[in-house]
């Protein structure tokens, strides 16, 4: 094993006290869009990745890290994105959701992460891997030779050029369309109570989210992995560890664990540590909708971490489609799960 791999374990120890702490997942950001037009955890993933962008132009520019965007799969991104987000509304949390909520002590989300690594296992190297490869090697598309195909390149731009356009233009539509209610609601008590007692606020998480996959960049990088964060492939790792004996912990693997030790850390501290299990319907509905999203994420090289947080700040044409075909698979199944039965019940 790199020596270096050792740092996911801290970063994740990191990644996973602030996700709890901020509670931090998805699903919930883009369910809750149609459900209850609600858009606060929607303004977090913004803050995040817009973090992310800047950090990532200022490490290009000095050398630090070299962009490594996502590939375009339109069809596995598609396809793959589709099923994520109908997964992550099943299981009742996104992969970074129910992985840090399996620190929490939440059974459900412990069933849910079982059904992601075997579906993940089956799809990076199993039975349907066959489909996986289909989707994407049919519907790969490269700029030039073999370059992936991101917003700076297809508008012939450097990738610190494009950020600032975008910094600049989220800056003036930020200043427009603020409302009153726009500003993070105030958390009292001791710095100590606001950090690990009292629940974050959005820009607080948002931030802080955004810096820890700042500092993941460099940190993954040295261990042979030139990517921020993950999660799919780092549960894929932890599963083949568990089964083959010549197989070690990546990085990726490293920071899943620590995700885990970092939100029961936190849970522990606040006093929100607590074995929970749903009906035993819930459990399977939850281990459906973890099979589901590992699939999508592997067909589409990417998860909600891997392609929302990490690899839009990027500007990755591939994981922008991803993330916007995640967000719709998440539209339909909330629409067909909470929004029809509420109108159904408001007539």
């Amino acid at each position: 094993m790199n020596p270096a791999a050792w740092t996911g374990l801290a970063l994740g120890i990191v990644f996973g006290f602030a996700l709890q702490r901020g509670r931090f997942c998805m699903n919930s950001a883009f369910r809750d869009i149609i459900v209850l037009k609600e858009y606060t955890l929607l303004k977090t993933v913004g803050l995040a990745i817009l973090v992310q962008m800047v950090g990532f132009a200022i490490m290009t520019l000095t050398g630090i890290v070299t962009l490594n965007p996502k590939p375009l799969f339109w069809g596995a991104n598609i396809v793959g994105g589709l099923i994520f987000g109908v997964g992550m509304v099943l299981a009742g949390g996104c992969a970074s959701g129910v992985t840090y909520r399996v620190g929490e002590g939440m059974v459900g989300a412990m069933v849910a992460v079982a059904g992601f690594g075997l579906a993940g296992l089956m799809s990076a190297m199993g039975v349907l891997n066959p489909i996986v490869k289909y989707l994407q090697d049919t519907t790969k598309v490269v700029v030039g030779e073999s370059a992936s195909p991101t917003v700076f390149n297809l508008l012939g731009i450097s990738y610190t050029g494009a950020v600032l356009i975008i910094v600049i233009i989220t800056a003036v539509v930020w200043v427009i369309a603020r409302g009153k209610g726009d500003d993070e609601e105030a958390v009292t008590g001791t710095l100590s109570e606001k950090i690990f007692k009292r629940g974050w606020g959005w820009a607080t998480t948002g931030i802080v989210i955004g810096l820890i996959g700042i500092a993941a960049y460099p940190l993954s990088a040295a261990a042979g992995r030139n990517y921020p964060l993950g999660i799919t492939g780092g549960w894929i790792n932890i599963w083949q560890t568990l089964i083959v004996p010549e197989k070690v912990f990546s990085w990726e693997g490293l920071e899943v664990l620590g995700i885990i030790i970092g939100a029961a850390i936190a849970a522990l501290i606040a006093g929100e540590f607590a074995l929970r299990a749903p009906a035993p319907k819930v459990i399977l509905q939850t281990f459906l909708g973890g099979f589901l999203m590992a699939f999508g994420a592997v067909a589409s090289s990417g998860c909600n971490i891997g392609h929302v947080l990490s690899g839009v700040p990027m500007l990755s044409i591939g994981s922008i489609l991803g993330s916007v075909s995640i967000i719709l698979g998440a539209w339909i199944a909330a629409y067909f799960m909470f929004v029809r039965p509420m109108n159904a019940a408001d007539n």
